[in-house]
């Protein structure tokens, strides 16, 4: 794995991860490859074979270092002062509830994927109502991950969880179904 971990054009795993963490944030690209010091062409490569070598890591390590990278945050000085979107207090009241309230995160994971069912962005149905970023989102996402894979939480726990995802899934696919005005197939009768 050590060779997988060799920087592509100076840009580190861990660089990688946070400069994802920025361009999901709503950071531009051009700003960030300025503060990194390499041009767009050059970011579009990295982006790529950085992808192809987790895609290849038949072991995982490298995608569990990235996701340990991704829910670490971005620490880089270059990278640290990039503008992102700017997240209001209710935002961040949501996204300080999202870490901390594993079942508040399982129902938006739930509320997403049931808006994603219904041809609704779910990304832009958790900023537009939660006011999170995807960027954020996925932060926790990684965080919780992290906790799972790291033994934090038992079996039994992880069962809980899913299944309360998977209710919440169903309640707010009522709820899409009822602002549609119901599923494309709820009047036929078998």
């Amino acid at each position: 794995m050590a060779n997988n971990l060799e920087p592509i054009h100076g840009i580190s795993l861990e660089d990688y991860a946070q400069i994802v963490i920025k361009i999901t944030s709503g950071a531009s690209i051009e700003s960030i490859c300025k503060a990194m010091g390499i041009d767009i062409a050059v970011w579009e490569e990295v982006n790529t074979l950085w992808g192809q070598r987790m895609k290849e890591d038949t072991d995982f390590k490298l995608i569990m270092l990235y996701g340990d990278y991704f829910a670490a945050g971005v620490t880089n000085p270059k990278l640290v002062n990039i503008d992102t979107n700017i997240i209001s207090a209710e935002g961040q009241g949501n996204l300080d509830r999202l870490k901390n309230d594993r079942y508040f995160y399982e129902e938006l994971c739930g509320a997403r994927t049931a808006a994603y069912n219904y041809g609704l962005d779910g990304a832009q149905w958790i900023l537009d109502n939660y006011g999170i970023g995807l960027g954020d989102f996925q932060s926790v996402a990684m965080h919780h991950m992290s906790k799972r894979n790291n033994g934090s939480e038992d079996i039994m726990e992880t069962k809980a969880f899913l299944d309360y995802q998977r209710e919440k899934q169903e309640e707010y696919e009522a709820k899409f179904a009822a602002e549609r005005g119901g599923n494309v197939a709820d009047d036929i009768e078998f």
